[in-house]
């Protein structure tokens, strides 16, 4: 399964703290398949695609190749990846992902 991990532009961080990198080194070390779409940092306000595809303008944010997205906080996404239960994320509607992750 080929995705999009959309990120922050600072590709340079890569402390296990940094959220985009939390996600981006499990993706690697579990042989996931992606490309990364490094988006606008600082100014969530410019982050149309995130905030399109899953009601937040919070990275990181997973595309996959249907359109749906994929969006928790980082540790969580990173549990998912590491368990291999991404493709249960695949196909979810982006809106019931922003209702569960909001609160």
């Amino acid at each position: 399964m080929a995705v999009k991990l959309h990120r922050c532009r600072n590709m340079w961080v890569k402390v296990n703290g940094h959220p985009c990198w939390r996600v981006q080194k499990a993706l690697d070390e579990m042989g996931v398949t992606y490309e990364v779409v490094p988006g606008p940092w600082p100014g969530r306000k410019n982050r149309t695609a995130v905030l399109q595809g899953t009601g937040q303008a919070l990275y990181p944010a997973i595309e996959f190749e249907d359109g749906t997205w994929y969006r928790e906080e980082s540790k969580d996404m990173e549990r998912t990846i590491r368990d291999g239960r991404l493709t249960e994320k695949h196909g979810r509607p982006a809106t019931s992902q922003a209702q569960s992750t909001a609160g």
